[in-house]
């Protein structure tokens, strides 16, 4: 089996940096995601839910902000959680950004990053798991 998720939008609201009681950095954040569709149909997007944690969550935090072009790799994860307003049981659906990097230059008319930004950001060399088993739904910022 293989979850991969290759995605390029843009950021629909500046990505905010939380952390767990654990002080865990992650932010959560959606991008649109442009649909393809025939000639002389509106234009559609799909707006897709990304959470980033640690380093990861940080570099997003710090370089990119509503309106900036992002590409990113991850996987597709559901939560379920119970709807503190309905009681209703729900699930959401996510993407676990794993390596996110830019899309765009400053040239292009974007917002473009800080110089001393790095292309792109991997956390290919850490855990591939998330340890969570101490952290409750309760603990999440979102």
């Amino acid at each position: 089996m293989f979850n991969l998720v290759v995605l390029t939008g843009r950021l629909t609201a500046d990505p905010e940096l939380r952390y767990t009681s654990g002080n865990i950095p992650v932010t959560s954040f959606s991008i649109a995601v442009s649909r393809r569709y025939k000639a002389g149909e509106e234009a559609q997007a799909d707006f897709i839910n990304i959470v980033a944690w640690r380093q990861t969550a940080e570099f997003v935090t710090k370089y990119f902000q509503k309106g900036s072009m992002i590409g990113i790799e991850g996987s597709i994860q559901t939560r379920r959680y119970v709807d503190k307003e309905t009681g209703k049981n729900r699930t959401a659906f996510e993407v676990i950004a794993n390596n996110v990097q830019f899309v765009e230059s400053k040239r292009d008319g974007a917002a473009a990053p800080m110089a001393d930004a790095p292309a792109s950001f991997s956390n290919a060399g850490a855990n591939e798991f998330t340890d969570l088993s101490g952290e409750t739904d309760d603990d999440l910022p979102f």
